[in-house]
């Protein structure tokens, strides 16, 4: 540890000097503590971390909308899923008055219905055995005919497409570990499924969907607009990443070991996607040739730490910029006007003028590699550099304001990821990729995810619209 040299001793040139080497100290140590304290004070409000690392003391959600812009509860036209009577009931039971009156014991005649109350439930569940008997027989002549099995019964015992079809729905579209899967479905069919038969069921169910899930990437390329997200997930200790492409009609989900252009060179959609891809801004997106457009959420949690953790005033006004443009776009239903564009790119570039005053850019440290900028100057940076893909909403209808749709399918990658840890093969990880691929985009079009999956072990699974 060193130890202040006596002042005494030293001259004022040297003291000068000590000065000036204690500055520079300090000024290094403050700007240590002020990144420490920066990381300590990120959370999925003003930064890029998913909510599952905001630990117990979540930050108050804050939404974007307006006050007043809609009203509480139920929004005017959204059909409500109440129950409501049938006009046919499966059942009726009948509830009569006693035979004679309690007070003068006169025998009542011709009762009425006089209210009605039904009550909606299950059946008792339990599994059915249908067994196949193939019958043979010798014509006179000596030659021996046959009866043939139908397709798919293959085995002296096996399961149907039903229970199939519920093991892939409980494992994939509600997320269910394989052990609970097989749990539940003793619970209420009285038909435990082991660990190894729920997996080989889902591979199954990958086989018979790889063509569609590969039609499905094919369109992909031909879309106008696109969202992409990219996660990670742990394949036997090592981190995987989960890419994904999505519309609101369809999506593309596939895994890699690599996360950045390798992956994307090996998928082959992105190379052939001309049209417009919303994301993060995160570089291999930027070097694709295709259009862009970055999301604004990203930019409004970023904006949000300059604002409240490095206390900069032109964050917070570009906040207010940006919603408020969002809001006017969403009140005309399309473009905006060229004056009120201009408008919004006038006060957009006098805000930046702000923050590039308050954020000077650090000297060269004399290091390899580009000098180290602080937060603030880096999102101050990437607003100015990319303004057209900022602003592309408010100039194409097409374009969102964010990138939530990727996002919203990324956040059922991190549910699994939370119940289930990860994948033990990479195989599994694939497997998963394709069946959520078919889900999800058969989900966005509204079709029955169970019959689609009967369907699909029947061997013709239901095509989603490519369109």
């Amino acid at each position: 540890m060193k130890t202040l040299p006596d002042l005494d001793q030293l001259n004022h040139a040297e003291k000068d000097d000590l000065i000036r080497k204690l500055f520079a100290l300090v000024t290094t140590l403050t700007a240590q503590v002020a990144e420490l304290e920066g990381r300590l004070a990120k959370n999925s409000s003003n930064s890029s971390k998913p909510p599952s690392t905001d630990g117990y003391n979540k930050p108050k959600p804050k939404s974007l909308r307006q006050s007043g812009e809609k009203p509480n509860g139920g929004q005017k036209g959204h059909t409500g899923s109440t129950l409501k009577k049938v006009d046919h009931p499966d059942h009726i039971e009948i509830h009569s008055p006693p035979d004679n009156c309690d007070a003068c014991n006169n025998h009542l005649e011709n009762p009425v219905v006089v209210e009605i109350r039904q009550v909606f439930d299950i059946p008792p569940l339990c599994y059915e055995v249908t067994e196949h008997r193939v019958l043979e027989a010798r014509c006179t002549c000596g030659k021996l005919h046959r009866g043939e099995f139908p397709a798919g019964v293959s085995a002296p015992v096996q399961y149907g497409p039903n229970i199939k079809a519920a093991v892939v729905h409980l494992t994939h579209h509600h997320m269910m570990p394989v052990a609970r899967t097989g749990d539940l479905l003793g619970d209420l069919f009285g038909l435990p499924i082991s660990d190894a038969t729920v997996l080989a069921i889902n591979k199954e169910a990958s086989e018979l969907l790889a063509p569609t899930v590969v039609a499905i990437g094919e369109a992909m390329k031909t879309v106008p607009v696109a969202h992409a997200d990219e996660t990670g997930m742990h394949v036997a200790g090592k981190i995987h990443w989960l890419h994904v492409l999505t519309t609101s009609t369809l999506t593309w989900i596939g895994c890699h070991e690599n996360r950045g252009k390798i992956a994307l060179d090996a998928f082959g959609i992105l190379a052939a996607f001309f049209g417009t891809l919303i994301h993060d801004g995160w570089k291999p997106y930027r070097d694709l040739a295709c259009l862009h457009g970055l999301c604004n959420a990203h930019h409004l949690r970023e904006m949000t730490y300059v604002f409240e953790e490095m206390k900069q005033a032109w964050a917070k006004r570009m906040i207010d910029l940006l919603i408020q443009a969002h809001h006017e776009v969403g009140i005309v239903g399309g473009p905006l006007a060229k004056d009120r564009i201009a408008h919004y790119r006038v006060a957009y570039a006098a805000i930046l003028a702000e923050g590039e005053e308050i954020n000077p850019r650090a000297p060269p440290s004399g290091k390899r590699g580009q000098t180290k900028q602080s937060k603030a100057l880096n999102l101050h940076d990437r607003l100015r550099d990319y303004a057209d893909d900022v602003w592309r909403f408010m100039t194409d209808h097409n374009i969102p304001f964010s990138n939530n749709l990727a996002e919203q399918i990324m956040r059922m990658m991190k549910v699994k990821q939370k119940i289930s840890g990860g994948f033990r093969t990479q195989a599994g990880l694939a497997n998963f990729c394709t069946i959520r691929t078919y889900l999800a985009t058969l989900q966005k079009q509204d079709a029955n995810l169970f019959d689609a999956l009967v369907q699909t072990f029947k061997g013709s699974p239901t095509q989603p619209c490519f369109a």
